[in-house]
């Protein structure tokens, strides 16, 4: 496989980002499962860079004893690894209760291979090649999410989204959501304060077949954002242009 190694590691810091007076970060543990040994040494090097300890498994047995044995911020998973798919190591983590985000690594960029991984319960993706720095953003992001996600509710400032109830609130005034606006809504959570793209959107919410660029998401969008975000301060859901949306403040 080719990657674009002078990408990795070298701007490992987030330009945002003072990891030297962040102690959190200091001890922060991920699990990354990749298979390619140069890969595996600049990932390791580089989290190491940022004060993240690293625990690395090189093919789908060793990951997943690893995954089920210890306890991590984030897990870093390749899509294709010897033994087994990343799909099927994902799906068995998470048959297995644990709840720990997964962020999938791929080189492919197919939509309907980052909506399967979704759907085998991975919280974000990125596909290869990539900067560092970007890897780096959303495993913080992934990290610092909050626990309560673990318990299937989802809090951003008055907001309060119980997941298995689908019971939406915002400053203790229930909102009643159509069937769209919830997988709309239940995207958003589960890649909070994460630009996700249109393509992405669309073809989670509806099929990987749905044209990303018709105006339905628009409409859509613009019927949760009335909901959630008209009355409200601070507004909750942003456009980033150029690249998508993001859920955060």
């Amino acid at each position: 496989m080719v990657f674009m190694f002078l990408l990795y590691g070298i701007e490992s810091s987030h330009p945002d980002l003072d990891h030297t007076s962040s102690p959190e970060l200091r001890i922060m543990r991920i699990l990354a499962i990749e298979d390619d040994s140069q890969l595996s040494s600049i990932l390791r090097r580089g989290f190491e860079d940022e004060g993240i300890q690293v625990d690395v498994a090189s093919d789908f047995d060793e990951g997943l004893s690893q995954a089920l044995l210890a306890e991590y911020d984030v897990i870093v998973l390749d899509l294709m690894l010897p033994g087994g798919s990343g799909f099927d190591l994902c799906r068995h983590v998470r048959a297995e209760g644990i709840v720990t985000p997964i962020l999938m690594l791929t080189a492919r960029v197919a939509v309907d291979d980052r909506v399967r991984g979704l759907e085998e319960g991975a919280d974000d993706y990125l596909t290869k090649p990539f900067a560092f720095r970007e890897l780096f953003a959303r495993v913080r992001a992934l990290a610092r999410r909050p626990a309560a996600l673990a318990e299937e509710v989802f809090m951003l400032e008055d907001l309060r989204i119980d997941l298995k109830s689908r019971r939406v609130e915002r400053g203790g005034k229930p909102i009643r959501l159509s069937n769209k606006e919830w997988d709309l809504l239940e995207f958003f959570v589960r890649h909070a304060d994460t630009v996700v793209d249109r393509a992405s959107i669309s073809a989670y919410v509806w099929d990987e077949n749905h044209d990303p660029f018709s105006n339905v998401l628009e409409v859509l969008i613009g019927r949760l954002r009335r909901k959630i975000d008209d009355g409200f301060e601070p507004k909750l859901i942003h456009t980033v242009r150029g690249a998508g949306y993001r859920l955060g403040l």
